[in-house]
C-alpha cells in the first residue's frame, strides 16, 4: 500500500514538472516589454543598458527564435537533470538555486518552529476549555492575524520593533538577529491559524466518550492529553502542518524581499524582472517538486501515527 502511494507520487512528480515548465514559459513570455533588453538591464544595470547592448543579447541568447523551440531546448535540458544557465550571472541555475534555498530553508524552519510554540499549545489549552475566555479570546486574536496580510505585518514589526524601541535590525543577513523579524513575520498569520486547528481537534476529541470515560477513571488533565488526546489530534494537525508550506511559501516571496532575505523568493522576484526564464523555470519547478514532496512525508506520518490508514 505505502509502495503505491510512493509510486502515485512519482506520477505526481512527473506531471507537476511538465505542468510548472509550461504555465512558467508562458507566463514570463505574456509578460510585456523587451525580454533582450530586461536581461540586458539585469546584467549591465538600467543606467549601462544601450540599443547595442539588447542586441547583443539578443542575438547571443537567441530571442528570435520561435518560443517553442527555447522551450524544447528547456524540456531537453530537464531530461537530463539539467536545469540550464542564468541568463543574467551565467552561472548553472542548480548552482544559484542551491545557495538561495538553504537560506530560505533557514528562515521557514525558524517560522514553522516559531508557530508551533505559539500555535498549537495555545490551541489545544483552548480545545480543553471550549466556550471558556481562553477560547474566546483566541479567536478574536487568530482572526486579527490572519486578517493582516504578511506585507503589512512585516512593515508594523519593523516600524514598532526596529524603528521605535530599536530592539533588532530591519534588515540584513548574516547574524542571528537579522532572522527573527522575517521569521517572526511569516510565524503569526501560520501560528494564528494553527491555533484555531489544534483547538477545534482538541475541543471534538475532548467531547469524545472515551475522553470523559478518562476522567471517570481518575486520570488527571495531563495523563488524559498524554495518553489519548495528542495521539488523537496528530493526524490532523500533521496534514494542517503540511499546508501550512503552502502559506509559508505565498508569505517567503513578500517577506524576503521587505527584509532583504537573499532566499529563493527574493531570487524569483528579481528572476522575473529580469526576464531571466531558466531561474524562474528551475525556481518554481523545485518548489512544485517540494509540494509532492512534502505531500508524499505527510502519508507517511499519518500512516504511521493511525495504523488504520494502512489497512484503508
Amino acid at each position: 500500500m505505502i509502495w503505491r502511494a510512493l509510486g502515485y507520487r512519482a506520477a505526481q512528480a512527473g506531471v507537476v514538472a511538465f505542468l510548472v515548465g509550461v504555465l512558467t514559459f508562458l507566463m514570463m513570455q505574456a509578460l510585456p516589454g523587451d525580454m533582450a533588453f530586461r536581461i540586458a538591464a539585469g546584467r549591465y544595470g538600467y543606467d549601462m543598458v544601450t540599443a547595442d547592448a539588447a542586441a547583443a543579447v539578443r542575438a547571443e541568447l537567441g530571442l528570435d527564435r520561435p518560443a517553442w523551440a527555447a522551450f524544447a531546448v528547456w524540456l531537453g535540458d530537464l531530461a537530463r537533470l539539467d536545469l540550464g544557465v542564468s541568463v543574467i550571472s551565467g552561472r548553472p541555475v542548480w548552482d544559484e538555486i542551491r545557495h538561495q534555498l538553504g537560506a530560505s530553508l533557514h528562515l521557514a524552519g525558524a517560522a514553522l518552529l516559531l508557530s508551533a510554540l505559539i500555535g498549537p499549545p495555545l490551541g489545544i489549552l483552548a480545545g480543553l476549555r471550549a466556550g471558556g475566555w481562553l477560547d474566546r479570546g483566541l479567536l478574536v486574536l487568530s482572526s486579527g492575524l490572519r486578517a493582516v496580510p504578511q506585507f503589512l505585518m512585516g512593515l508594523i514589526l519593523i516600524v514598532l520593533v526596529s524603528i521605535q524601541l530599536g530592539w533588532l535590525p530591519a534588515a540584513g543577513h548574516g547574524r542571528a538577529e537579522h532572522i527573527i523579524l522575517p521569521a517572526l513575520t511569516l510565524a503569526l498569520g501560520l501560528a494564528a491559524v494553527s491555533a484555531r486547528m489544534a483547538r477545534d481537534a482538541m475541543a471534538g476529541v475532548a467531547a469524545r466518550p472515551f475522553y470523559a470515560f478518562g476522567r471517570w477513571k481518575g486520570l488527571s488533565e495531563g495523563q488524559m492529553l498524554r495518553r489519548h488526546g495528542l495521539r488523537n489530534i496528530g493526524v490532523a494537525m500533521v496534514t494542517f502542518l503540511s499546508l501550512q508550506f503552502v502559506m509559508l511559501v505565498e508569505g517567503v516571496v513578500v517577506v524576503e524581499s521587505i527584509f532583504g532575505w537573499p532566499g529563493i523568493g527574493h531570487a524569483l522576484v528579481h528572476a522575473i524582472f529580469g526576464r531571466d526564464v531558466p531561474m524562474v523555470q528551475g525556481t518554481a519547478l523545485l518548489l512544485g517538486l517540494g509540494f509532492v514532496a512534502l505531500n508524499a512525508l505527510t502519508d507517511l506520518l499519518t500512516r504511521l501515527i493511525d495504523p488504520r490508514e494502512i489497512r484503508a
